[in-house]
């Protein structure tokens, strides 16, 4: 009789540590399947983070490229009936007393490199094209110059030699931080700050 009672006795604690022994392994699957969906949300939210933010990197290029343009157009002023023979050095000794001038380029047919009879200063200031306006008719090299403020976002701002209808900047001065065109020069006095540097094939924001 105290047998029989020693083996139930035995089997029911045998059965209540395999009960807690698969408690205790059911609950170990569970905390292994949280932490398993944890990091899969985890790594889902920095698939999304890491996709806006490659989605944000071309529209924010392209939104500061387009305000630098802006306002390069903005301080710049566009000088038409400009002679064949002119300098860039010339024009900015014609419109250093306007205001401080960032650059000077004198356009030029891409394919036989003549000078297309006009040019655009950039100044360092919008106020400094209201002052370069009162130029306009001015007589320089015997030709009455057309001055009138450069139009924003008017078309061929470009690169040039890239197709299109893209031509040269014949020299060209550059103020500090610009690039000039072939052959830039830096002024001996003047307004004009900085060097003009010819870099080969180079970036000029005014290209038609």
């Amino acid at each position: 009789m105290n047998v029989d009672l020693d083996v139930a006795q035995l089997e029911a604690e045998a059965e209540a540590i395999e009960n807690t022994s698969t408690q205790v392994v059911d609950q170990e699957i569970e905390d292994m399947k949280r932490r398993v969906l944890e990091m899969e949300e985890e790594a889902q939210k920095l698939n999304q983070m890491h996709s806006h933010v490659q989605s944000q990197i071309p529209k924010d290029a392209a939104a500061i490229a387009a305000a630098a343009a802006a306002a390069m157009d903005e301080n710049s002023i566009y000088v038409g009936q400009v002679d064949y023979e002119a300098t860039p050095e010339e024009l900015q000794a014609l419109f250093q007393s306007c205001g401080t001038i960032n650059r000077v380029t004198i356009l030029c047919d891409k394919f036989t490199g003549q000078p297309k009879g006009y040019a655009y200063i950039e100044f360092a200031s919008r106020d400094a094209v209201d002052s370069a306006c009162l130029l306009n008719d001015t007589t320089f090299r015997g030709r009455q110059l057309k001055v009138t403020p450069k139009r924003v976002n008017e078309r061929g701002f470009n690169f040039a030699n890239r197709g299109g209808r893209g031509g040269r900047g014949r020299g060209g001065y550059a103020g500090r931080g610009a690039y000039g065109g072939r052959g830039g020069y830096a002024p001996r006095g003047g307004r004009g700050r900085g060097r003009g540097r010819g870099r080969g094939p180079a970036y000029h924001p005014y290209a038609y």
